[in-house]
């Protein structure tokens, strides 16, 4: 049994790797947020603190005893990423073994500006630990949660999708893996190129095929697209005023980093945890999609 630290842990992603802890009853859990508490029973062995991560001496007094800090914190509008600094800098001070930055979507960042302070975490733990290993982390690179939705781009592009289950269950066993973390910790459902995920969407409903509608890149960068749908980005972060624009912006940089495999991930944690077996996009969309126009 460890105790874990989960920054930003009232988000949805950090709530299902909570959920997968909170099964294994192995280890305490302290969630911080930004948010009160949720009204209603506690639940056993976790530990609800509301903090700013603006003090890092309450910070340095919160992560006493903590073995592995997993952060889920977004710093979207400041990508010089102080609360992430902030967080590795007390940790280190207050002795925490492991630490997974607020990585968890794409491999690549380029054309995913509001990701840039990822880029600016990566420098800052690898000057950290440039001449000695002071705090083991990993980059969990989980590019994307499989839902279910319209795919635009080449069809040679390639793309990686994991299950948050899966997501969660690999992070469940990470904390009690007893070597040494990855500094890249792929985490990799299924591999597939955006022609075979369409061929296989239309195998899965019945030979039905899907409208696809083919886009230029010099049109996604300078924003002049248009579809007959437009995904709506849906994330705590975003204002709902801000949705429509964040789409167009979003969905954009998304397709271009396909083109530049952003969301292709290697494997390292499936080769460290060889006993997982990864629910299979075929498998997944064959039970979403059935019975289903």
């Amino acid at each position: 049994m460890v105790k874990i630290a989960i920054a930003g842990g009232s988000g949805n992603v950090g709530q299902e790797i909570i959920d997968a802890l909170v099964a294994t009853r192995k280890h305490d859990i302290l969630i911080l947020s930004r948010k009160d508490a949720p009204a209603g029973e506690a639940t056993p062995n976790i530990t609800w603190i509301k903090t700013d991560y603006e003090d890092p001496k309450e910070l340095l007094q919160i992560l006493q005893g903590v073995h592995t800090l997993l952060s889920f914190a977004s710093e979207q509008d400041d990508p010089s990423s102080p609360i992430q600094k902030r967080l590795i800098d007390t940790a280190v001070q207050a002795g925490v073994k492991r630490f997974a930055p607020s990585e968890w979507a794409t491999s690549g960042l380029k054309h995913l500006g509001w990701y840039a302070y990822k880029a600016e975490t990566r420098r800052y733990l690898e000057e950290l630990n440039k001449n000695k290993k002071v705090m083991s982390e990993s980059l969990l690179e989980n590019p994307e949660n499989l839902t279910q939705e319209n795919i635009y781009g080449s069809d040679d592009d390639r793309i990686t999708f994991t299950t948050v289950h899966d997501l969660a269950n690999v992070v469940a066993m990470a904390i009690d893996f007893e070597g040494e973390w990855p500094v890249v910790g792929g985490i990799r459902g299924t591999d597939i190129s955006i022609g075979q995920l369409i061929a296989l969407g239309e195998k899965v409903r019945g030979g039905l095929p899907f409208h696809v509608e083919k886009l230029k890149a010099e049109d996604l960068e300078n924003g002049s697209w248009q579809t007959s749908w437009l995904p709506k980005v849906d994330h705590p972060s975003i204002p709902p005023e801000q949705v429509e624009k964040f789409s167009k912006v979003g969905v954009a940089g998304i397709l271009l980093a396909i083109s530049e495999n952003g969301f292709a991930v290697s494997d390292e944690w499936n080769r460290l945890l060889p006993e997982y077996k990864f629910t299979q996009i075929e498998d997944f969309l064959t039970t979403a999609w059935s019975c289903k126009p």
